[in-house]
């Protein structure tokens, strides 16, 4: 397996891991950087959501920028790792990698900061939850 970035940082936890299919890929065979945005962004709910425990909604996103494509078959696994709490929101440095198929190379394609709102049943924001 051949390591082509630093992989043995705290990337924080694995939220999403799944396999990039040809429906996800453009005219180029390669896979939309939106659907890549919200695989982070799911991944990014997964973990706001046990941290608040309490629904959330994402309310910003740092800039992002794309790295390396991510190719059809290619397996993506989304990082979330807790930065900041506030009183009603929650920051997570979302980190996409990939494997990719045949070869095994692992490369972080993207980043970003996530940024997530505790909310109620009516969408009013609401205290961070941390008990």
């Amino acid at each position: 397996m051949k390591e082509t970035q630093q992989s043995n940082v705290d990337k924080g936890d694995l939220v999403i891991r799944t396999v990039a299919m040809p429906k996800d890929a453009n005219f180029n065979n390669d896979i939309f950087g939106g659907w890549l945005l919200s695989q982070m962004d799911s991944g990014g709910a997964i973990a706001a959501r046990k941290c608040s425990k309490s629904r959330i909604a994402t309310v910003a996103i740092d800039s992002m920028q794309f790295k390396h494509p991510v190719h059809i078959g290619d397996t993506l696994c989304c990082y979330a790792k807790l930065l900041k709490v506030g009183t009603t929101s929650m920051s997570f440095r979302i980190t996409a990698w990939i494997r990719r198929q045949g070869i095994g190379e692992h490369l972080c394609v993207t980043d970003a900061i996530f940024t997530y709102v505790a909310i109620d049943d009516h969408g009013q924001s609401i205290p961070v939850n941390r008990d």
